[in-house]
């Protein structure tokens, strides 16, 4: 029978993941409906970045499925994808605003984003790990 300080690290590991999960696949839902619906202000940025506005709509629905395959059971492959998804989407970001030559303050929330992604990834619980070969 597991102790009590092991449960309760168990515990606090289950709470932390679910926690930065739910930040991630939040801010993937909204920017991704944001995206979709294509509000001024995310196509301000887009156009700004040099990207057509079609664009958005691709990402959007990339967004949204991501976030959903971060919050269902099972499928720990595609959650894999989810993950990755994410770190390209938020990386790119990174890339983009410093190629336009935005300054620091622009890298900061993609960055955030991009450690909670991070996060969320090295708490998964091994149910939600893809380790077997296919």
């Amino acid at each position: 029978m597991p102790d009590l300080d092991s449960r309760a690290a168990s515990r606090r590991r289950a709470i932390a993941y679910w926690v930065t999960t739910l930040l991630v696949a939040t801010e993937l839902a909204l920017a991704g409906v944001w995206d979709i619906l294509r509000i001024p202000y995310v196509r301000g940025v887009i156009e700004h970045l040099g990207y057509p506005a079609y664009f958005l709509v691709i990402l959007g629905v990339w967004k949204v499925l991501g976030a959903v395959a971060l919050l269902v059971p099972r499928f720990p492959r595609l959650k894999e994808w989810a993950y990755a998804g994410a770190v390209f989407n938020y990386t790119g970001a990174v890339v983009s605003h410093l190629a336009v030559g935005d300054g620091a303050v622009a890298l900061v929330y993609p960055i955030i984003q991009l450690g909670l992604v991070g996060g969320s990834w090295a708490l998964r619980p091994p149910a939600r790990r893809d380790l077997a070969p296919s």
